[in-house]
C-alpha cells in the first residue's frame, strides 16, 4: 500500500487506518516539534497532488482484507487540506465503510469557506491550534508567508458553529513557547469564541525536527488543563505487533536506521514506523543518536 497505512495505534482514534494525500512533507507549516523533519515544499496551492482515484482504488483493496479499525484518518507526512479532492475522498470512503472519518489538520486553509465546508463532511476533525498570539504562531508553527492566525481562529469558529461539526481541537505545548500565562489566557479566549466539542493537550514526546522545542512538565500541562477545561491526551496502551517490534530491533542491531530507512526496508508508511519506535524507545530497547542533524536509531 502507498497511500495506505496501519490500523496504527492512535492515542485519540484508537486503531486508526490512515491515508496520506500528500506527498510527504508537503505542508504549509514547519513545525519546530515535527517528528517527521523538516518541511521541504511549503505551500497554500491546493491541487490534486495524489490522485483520487489511486487512494479510493488502494481503499477499496485494503477493506476487501477484512481488516478490523476504529477509524479512517486522513493523515500522514503533509496538511491533507492541500489536496484539492479532499472532500470528494472523504464523501466516496463514507459510502464504502461504515468506520468513522476523521481529519488531522493544522487548520492553515480554514480562511476557505471551501475548505471548511469540505472538511465539515468528516466525522470529527481533529484541528491544531498552538497559539492565539501571532509571534508565537510564527515561532512554533513557522507558517507559510500571511498566513494569519486571526483568521484561523475565525475559520475554526465557522466550521463548530456555522456547520456544527465535531471538533477535537489539540493545542501542542511547547516549553517556553506557549506555556506562560499570558498565552493561555489568549488561547482560553480564542476557545471560547471556537466552542470545539474538546479541547486536547499535547506535549513534544517524540524527537522533535528542533532540539529546542521540550516538553512542558507533567504538572504545568495539568494546570494548563484545569485553566481550560482541557483533557490531557494519555498515551496509548494497546498491545502492539510484537512481530514489527522484533523486525525493527533486528534491523537495528545490523546497523543505525533512521525512520526512513526503516519504513523503506520493512515497507511501511512513516507515521506506522514512527508509534513503533515510540513504543521501542518508551522501552529502553533502542535508542535514538544524531549524524549530520538526522536521527538515527540503534538497538540498546
Amino acid at each position: 500500500m502507498q497511500y495506505i497505512f496501519g490500523p496504527v495505534p492512535s492515542r485519540r482514534l484508537g486503531f486508526s487506518l490512515g491515508i496520506d494525500v500528500i506527498p510527504f512533507k508537503t505542508c504549509s507549516f514547519d513545525c519546530i516539534y515535527c517528528q517527521l523533519g523538516r518541511t521541504t515544499n511549503k505551500t497554500i496551492e491546493r491541487r490534486e497532488y495524489i490522485s483520487k482515484d489511486k487512494i479510493l482504488d488502494e481503499f477499496q483493496k485494503f477493506i476487501r482484507r477484512g481488516v478490523k479499525f476504529d477509524f479512517v484518518t486522513f493523515s500522514g507526512s503533509g496538511e491533507p487540506t492541500l489536496n484539492s479532492a479532499l472532500g470528494e475522498m472523504i464523501r466516496e470512503i463514507k459510502s464504502l465503510s461504515p468506520a468513522p472519518v476523521a481529519v488531522l489538520t493544522n487548520s492553515s486553509l480554514f480562511d476557505d469557506e471551501k475548505v471548511i465546508k469540505e472538511i465539515a463532511e468528516a466525522d470529527v476533525v481533529l484541528p491544531s491550534l498552538d497559539s492565539a498570539v501571532q509571534s508565537t504562531f510564527e515561532r512554533i508553527n513557522r507558517p507559510y508567508r500571511g498566513i494569519k492566525i486571526g483568521s484561523i481562529i475565525e475559520g475554526l469558529a465557522r466550521l463548530s458553529k456555522v456547520y456544527g461539526a465535531e471538533m477535537w481541537l489539540e493545542i501542542m505545548l511547547v516549553r517556553g513557547f506557549n506555556d506562560k500565562d499570558s498565552e493561555i489566557e489568549e488561547l482560553e479566549k480564542a476557545i471560547s469564541e471556537i466552542s470545539p466539542t474538546k479541547v486536547q493537550l499535547n506535549t513534544v514526546v517524540r524527537p522533535p525536527v528542533e532540539a529546542y522545542a521540550n516538553p512542558v512538565s507533567k504538572d504545568r500541562v495539568e494546570e494548563i488543563a484545569s485553566i481550560l477545561g482541557a483533557e490531557v491526551i494519555a498515551d496509548f496502551r494497546r498491545k502492539v505487533d510484537q512481530s514489527v517490534n522484533v523486525e525493527i530491533i533486528e534491523l537495528l542491531k545490523r546497523r543505525p536506521c533512521s525512520i526512513r530507512d526503516i519504513s523503506e526496508r520493512l515497507g511501511m508508511h512513516r507515521n506506522e514506523v514512527l508509534k513503533y519506535i515510540d513504543s521501542l524507545e518508551r522501552e529502553g530497547k533502542i535508542k535514538k543518536i544524531k549524524h549530520e542533524k538526522e536521527n538515527y536509531y540503534v538497538a540498546n
